[in-house]
């Protein structure tokens, strides 16, 4: 499927991003595990969450919905998970995969989970390394580096892991194995990455606590179920901030965003780049603070970001690279290599699509260097997503500021993470097409 994207003579309205990816597979995996009915407000249907049901529906788990964002799901405690007759498919979805290796650990049964071809790709070693200290039994290509990936899990042991890299999936997986261990695993981070599953466990009333960098978590304490409503996901409305920024006529607000400051990043590098941003507190969201964004038409700067901020926008970062090739200057993206095993490899299809449109951009092994283009426009061209739902929609934000139109090939991965993002952008005015 493409999308033909016209570069719009305005941008404006309001928009309610769909729910936070993140918490939606969480909040489905923690209540599948509690002692009860949950009910989720929110969820995000996309293919990624969609793929997190099916596979826990394989696992014997009641599942509603989803129904306009409500789920229910009815646990029946940790120990009640059924030994699946089928292979699990998580789809596209890392998530999923890496979430699920961590619940299957603790069961005494056998299962094999899978993917599509991008996800066999994607690396599963920094999960199945420690998890296997833990007792856990996996096979897999590779060593179990690669999916297909079956497990015999039961009888874990508490562990204490310090995490070469932060990752929120890897830490998110031990901490629900660690859910089966008698004793207390700790998983220490060298810096903060996202923390939704410790809020979503410690409303579920399991025996978590936070200090510093060191995640703890007592094992065999029984969940009760939850009462979510999830927030816009902030990793959707970065799209729209940057084409506030970006376009020279625009005003745009974002309602009921996820402010959870281990996702804020990108508000805090748009800043930095002198974007136009105000920001609105709403209270509290399914545990997680949530608020109104605006944004409206900037003149960007270059910056250098990486350290302990990437992990804070590690998603975000294609579409940063738009803003970049639209910012004044030079922008420096590093500490970032992690890009290099997502969907894609986006270090380099960034890097490729959108000199494509003309941008200055150079790939490096950690991230990019990108220079501003003068005038402020790219070039409407022929691009491609590569399977990649953030790299189409980047290169969707992208043709916003084209000269001509811009063709975007595979566009029907977008429907990965964001599946009415044509549409949320015909609402602010852009004239878009689907061919397939």
């Amino acid at each position: 499927m493409h999308l033909i994207v016209k570069p719009p003579p305005f941008l404006a309205g309001s928009l309610r991003p769909p729910g936070d990816k993140s918490i939606s597979h969480r909040a489905a995996i923690i209540g599948a595990l509690a002692e009860g009915t949950t009910v989720i407000e929110g969820f995000l249907e996309g293919a990624d969450c969609l793929s997190t049901l099916r596979c826990l529906k394989e696992l014997g788990v009641d599942i509603e919905g989803p129904h306009e964002g409500r789920v229910v799901v009815r646990g029946k405690g940790m120990g009640s998970l059924q030994e699946p007759e089928a292979i699990l498919d998580a789809g596209n979805s890392g998530t999923t995969m890496r979430l699920l290796l961590g619940v299957l650990a603790g069961q005494p049964f056998y299962s094999v989970i899978t993917g599509d071809a991008s996800l066999r790709r994607r690396p599963m070693g920094r999960v199945t390394r420690p998890l296997a200290a833990m007792g856990a039994r996996i096979w897999g290509r590779q060593g179990g580096e690669l999916a297909p990936l079956s497990i015999r899990g039961g009888n874990l042991q508490p562990l204490t892991y310090t995490m070469p890299v932060a990752s929120a999936q890897v830490k998110s997986a031990l901490l629900l194995a660690g859910l089966y261990a008698p004793g207390e695993t700790v998983i220490i981070e060298p810096c903060r990455s996202r923390d939704h599953s410790e809020r979503l466990l410690k409303a579920a009333g399991a025996a978590i606590k936070v200090e510093g960098l060191a995640v703890r978590i007592a094992g065999q304490t029984p969940l009760r179920p939850l009462n979510v409503s999830i927030p816009g996901d902030i990793s959707a409305a970065a799209f729209f901030l940057v084409a506030g920024c970006i376009h020279p006529r625009a005003t745009i607000t974002l309602k009921n965003v996820n402010l959870n400051p281990t996702r804020t990043g990108i508000l805090d590098i748009l800043a930095a780049m002198g974007g136009q941003i105000t920001v609105t507190p709403r209270g509290e969201s399914g545990g997680e603070p949530a608020g109104d964004i605006q944004v409206t038409s900037s003149s960007l700067r270059g910056v250098e970001m990486g350290g302990e901020l990437i992990p804070r926008l590690i998603d975000e970062i294609p579409v940063l690279a738009v803003a970049a090739a639209l910012a004044a200057g030079e922008t420096v993206i590093r500490d970032a290599a992690e890009l290099r095993v997502k969907e894609s490899d986006r270090i380099t299809m960034v890097a490729r699509e959108l000199e494509r449109m003309g941008a200055s951009i150079q790939a490096r092994p950690d991230g990019f260097l990108i220079r501003g283009v003068k005038g402020g426009r790219l070039q409407g061209t022929v691009v491609d997503s590569h399977g990649d739902h953030r790299l189409g929609m980047a290169l969707a934000v992208a043709a916003l500021v084209a000269e001509g139109p811009t063709v975007i090939k595979g566009a029907e991965c977008m429907a990965i993470s964001y599946p009415r993002f044509a549409d949320d952008l015909a609402r602010l005015g852009v004239e878009v097409r689907v061919e397939e």
